[in-house]
């Protein structure tokens, strides 16, 4: 467990039981405290599928240039390639971060069908099996976070026991595409050793994206994290290699965050900034999708 404190907000980060490391990146509480009459704001980085839970049901969310609203006391965030704006009064908040391998594995749709959209857990079926976590966390009158994570890891490793086997294929895929040196589609494709045609139908049922759209975010992703967890560092100093110049940077910034790199970087970032060093000193990646599934 790991966690950063940057007031009056607390990310903790707790790592899945071994036997749901593939499926499951981390487990994660938000908690806020302030002013019964303030809020704190940020934007969240393109990521793979996320369980949230809420309590109370105050969070206000939108992906890309969709309408703020308040975020479901069970939140699904699927995949996404578009920031996610939210905005929190005083909250305590549960995430469980599922890698592509734990979509396939616990949710049975595509994912495709989830991209850049929040749903409502608890009315969607395919969730149902976790739909009971959020009293289980919230139940009690005095919150114990190792409790609530055991109790989290209790009840995923309990969905074990009726999922179906695991697409090896999905797994071998998303170990390459964390690769940095891998650069185009029709390289992951050879590796995979199947069409191209193949690779794109299974990069949408898994992962949500189309292959190119994927390295796209990849390279876009390893760029801000490096940032983020070296502040003092101009945009140029984190550039992947993969970027030809700034300007390339610029145009991918624009399209995954909506906004310039120069605006998102004077703004506070009391969410992105105690998660991103937490999530690495826990995990060992400052985002779920840095996190190399062959290193579990």
């Amino acid at each position: 467990m790991s966690s950063l404190n940057s007031a009056p907000v607390t990310v903790r980060f707790f790592l899945p039981d071994e036997a749901l490391k593939p499926y499951i990146s981390t487990l994660y509480l938000t908690e806020v405290n302030i002013a019964d009459s303030e809020r704190v704001s940020d934007y969240l980085h393109p990521e793979w599928a996320n369980l949230r839970f809420f309590n109370p049901a105050t969070m206000i969310a939108a992906v890309g240039d969709q309408e703020p609203a308040v975020a479901p006391a069970f939140g699904v965030l699927g995949p996404t390639s578009k920031a996610t704006y939210f905005s929190a009064s005083t909250i305590r908040m549960w995430g469980i971060g599922l890698l592509p391998l734990g979509w396939a594995k616990f949710i049975g749709k595509s994912a495709e069908d989830y991209v850049d959209r929040t749903c409502d857990g608890d009315a969607d079926p395919a969730f149902g099996d976790f739909a009971p976590l959020r009293k289980k966390l919230f139940g009690s009158k005095q919150p114990d976070p190792k409790n609530e994570a055991a109790a989290l890891n209790r009840h995923l490793a309990g969905l074990l026991e009726s999922a179906p086997e695991d697409d090896i294929l999905v797994r071998r895929a998303h170990e390459i595409l964390v690769d940095p040196d891998l650069v185009t589609v029709q390289a992951m494709a050879d590796r995979l050793n199947i069409t191209g045609r193949t690779l794109d139908r299974l990069s949408r049922r898994a992962f949500g994206f189309a292959p190119k759209l994927l390295l796209q975010r990849q390279r876009f992703l390893r760029s801000l994290a490096e940032n983020m967890l070296n502040p003092s560092q101009n945009w140029i100093s984190s550039l992947d290699p993969q970027y030809y110049d700034q300007a390339h940077f610029g145009r991918d910034f624009k399209r995954f965050m909506g906004m310039s790199a120069t605006e998102y970087k004077a703004q506070p970032h009391p969410f992105m900034n105690a998660a991103v060093h937490s999530r690495m000193a826990a995990a060992g990646a400052g985002m779920q999708v840095l996190h190399d599934p062959a290193k579990d």
